[in-house]
């Protein structure tokens, strides 16, 4: 990132805490000559795997893309973490996916993500997040973010797990991280707007209704038809719309899978009684996804081996009947509320 920009975007925090949305957004207004570059473009992708309209964004994204958990959020794990994403960009991979939140105060995702951007930011559709509710605490995560990936813009900022109607009032509110999303965007700090969430489609529902976003990170499995249906009502009109939709929790850390071991119950995300494991292949569970009228998934990896076996899924993909749908989301009943631990339950 330049002095310049830098200094440019130091004045304009200092503006936005004290002044309002209106008298803030004329004073960045003159100072936005820069225009972003073109789109990224990874050179493999379209050789590597299907590819697909990210909604009205203008961009073709590769299936399978890269989510930035797992260990690519794990303290200290750059030497596991830093080949995934390398690896990653190699084999075709032109989405990843991070959050200011991933990797906990070290922002180890943003970190690991950010040393490959040193090299090869012109190649993927950078997404990242924002977990503050306010305008000024989501324009200070903003400049941490763009500081640790290396970049001095994002493909696509998001508001993160949106989950309660209070994250709502909150985020559309006076002083709420909407303006700070209006504001990135026009100081071109960011080229698309976007929202994510995995607890009740509803207060995803109310985002979409309330703001013109660009693209929607949603939580989808094979299970969903079982508790709070994000396919119901929210995919439709996320389609409605042309938004970018982006799938995630298809494997549900596991615990859809016939490789769960009960045993790994006190990973991060469940707090119940141990589960049994799941009951679908790696594969069903990625191609019943990609079955929908989605744009991509994102996955988080914990090996090399296992990002390749996902490209290699991801490449080789063939949509399912309804018919087979039909019987993989019967099939994933027996353990919706594993494969659902991120809903509303209660």
């Amino acid at each position: 990132m330049s002095q310049s920009h830098s200094s440019s975007r130091r004045d304009f925090l200092k503006k936005s805490s004290v002044l309002g949305v209106a008298v803030a957004t004329s004073a960045v207004a003159d100072t936005t000559t820069r225009a972003l570059p073109p789109l990224p473009n990874n050179p493999v992708t379209e050789k590597a795997m299907p590819t697909r309209n990210l909604g009205r964004t203008g961009y073709r994204v590769g299936i399978f893309s890269l989510g930035g958990q797992a260990s690519t959020e794990q303290a200290n794990n750059e030497a596991v973490a830093v080949p995934i994403i390398e690896r990653a960009i190699d084999l075709g991979v032109n989405y990843i996916d991070t959050a200011a939140m991933y990797g906990g105060q070290g922002r180890w995702s943003q970190r690991y993500i950010g040393e490959v951007m040193k090299r090869r930011r012109n190649q993927v559709y950078l997404a990242s997040k924002t977990h503050d509710r306010t305008r000024d605490g989501s324009l200070k995560l903003i400049e941490e973010s763009l500081k640790l990936l290396n970049t001095d813009h994002l493909d696509a900022w998001q508001l993160h797990h949106i989950d309660s109607q209070d994250d709502v009032d909150r985020i559309f509110g006076k002083g709420g991280a909407i303006e700070a999303f209006q504001q990135a965007k026009e100081q071109k700090m960011v080229r698309f707007l976007g929202v994510t969430g995995h607890r009740d489609p509803d207060f995803l529902i109310q985002c979409l209704e309330r703001f013109p976003f660009d693209q929607i990170l949603m939580a989808l499995n094979a299970a969903d038809k079982h508790h709070l249906s994000f396919m119901e009502k929210l995919l439709p009109l996320a389609i409605e719309k042309q938004l970018g939709i982006i799938g995630m929790k298809i494997p549900a850390r596991g615990r859809i899978l016939t490789s769960w071991k009960p045993q790994d119950h006190k990973q991060p995300g469940w707090e119940g009684e141990a589960p049994p494991p799941g009951t679908l292949a790696m594969k069903e569970a990625l191609y019943y996804v990609l079955s929908l009228p989605v744009s991509t998934v994102i996955i988080g990896c914990d090996t090399v081996a296992q990002l390749e076996e996902n490209v290699h899924l991801a490449r080789d993909f063939t949509p399912l009947s309804e018919r087979q749908m039909a019987a993989l989301s019967e099939k994933a009943e027996p353990v919706a509320k594993q494969a659902l631990f991120f809903r509303r339950w209660a």
